[in-house]
């Protein structure tokens, strides 16, 4: 009678103590190496199979821990961007703690930020008319938008870098997370994976609430 191999698996699956009936088998019985041309016997190859799974194990570990060790670095260079906006006073101080920590803390060559209903003496830039329709786009942002440039107007902030630029990452800025958005932060890189549409933005959300947060307490 001809067996199929999920109904030999099934057997084995039913009758775990089928080797230890029969335990010359596993000695006799002959596979194919995972990593190779030889035949091994299945004691050997359930402990190739345990030494693989081991490694498997340990570079996830070595991932994890990079991971870890990655998000404690950004959590530091958040913390600092924090204290130094909690300092600042007027929103020249905010803009100039906000570039000097995008560059040097978090290697982010280019930004722009606009914000709204800020009063007409705020620095250059920062209070520079925005269209209805950049507005519109960034309240309808449930999050960041990383990628390609989620505000195309956005484009003419950058000046005679623009043309170079690849890769963007669009942050509204809502002073409390249900806040409706008072402002944009768009980051820039000449790298196009610097910023890319699947990269995890709980971070930069919480970079727009800190800036919007901020913003508000200058207003009040």
């Amino acid at each position: 009678m001809d067996m199929q191999a999920e109904h030999i698996a099934e057997f084995l699956t039913r009758h775990p103590n089928f080797f230890n009936d029969f335990p010359t088998l596993l000695a006799e019985l002959h596979i194919p190496h995972p990593h190779g041309t030889h035949a091994v016997s299945m004691s050997e190859r359930q402990l190739i199979a345990m030494r693989d799974k081991v490694r498997m194990l340990e570079n996830k570990l070595a991932e994890l821990i990079q991971f870890g060790e990655e998000n404690d670095g950004i959590s530091e260079k958040l913390h600092a961007l924090t204290l130094a906006l909690l300092a600042a006073r007027t929103p020249p101080d905010l803009v100039a703690a906000l570039a000097l920590h995008l560059r040097e803390g978090f290697a982010v060559p280019h930004h722009a930020l606009r914000a709204w209903h800020l009063p007409a003496d705020a620095p250059s830039g920062l209070a520079d008319p925005v269209s209805q329709a950049v507005r519109d786009s960034v309240a309808a942002m449930a999050q960041p938008v990383c990628g390609a440039l989620a505000v195309p107007e956005a484009d003419d902030w950058f000046g005679e870098v623009s043309p170079h630029l690849r890769a963007f990452a669009c942050i509204p800025l809502r002073p409390a997370p249900a806040a409706a958005p008072i402002g944009l932060l768009v980051l820039a890189s000449e790298e196009d994976k610097r910023f890319y549409p699947s990269m995890g933005t709980l971070y930069l959300e919480r970079l727009g609430q800190l800036i919007g947060a901020a913003l508000v307490r200058m207003q009040a």
